[in-house]
């Protein structure tokens, strides 16, 4: 037997068989997956708000929010292109102290 639960979503329009949609709610069904459960989350939902493979959830006093989770530097290299387009990739310290010797080193 499926028990309902309700998935918040922020308001935003997706598609579903070429017609738009202003939602904000959707209701879908706990599901047994072997020893778990788990929800099913229609695929238009899952691109629109970039899931991929894995999920970040928290914890809230009225239920729980699940976020994508965002990979390792993600808008690293845009973010570098346009600071050296800004000029403002600028070596911050120096490479070598001034008191450092090279001898501790070896």
């Amino acid at each position: 037997m499926a028990t309902s639960v309700l998935l918040r979503i922020q308001a935003s329009v997706f598609t579903l068989n070429k017609c738009y949609y202003l939602v904000d709610t959707v209701q879908s069904s706990i599901i047994k997956i072997g020893n778990s459960k788990g929800v099913r989350i229609l695929a238009s939902l899952l691109k629109e708000y970039a899931f991929e493979e894995d999920v970040i959830l928290e914890l809230k006093e009225d239920g729980i929010l699940m976020k994508p989770a965002k990979k390792t530097r993600q808008g690293w290299n845009q973010a570098f292109k346009k600071m050296s387009a800004n000029q403002d990739d600028v070596v911050l310290m120096d490479d070598v102290f001034s008191d450092e010797k090279f001898e501790d080193w070896k």
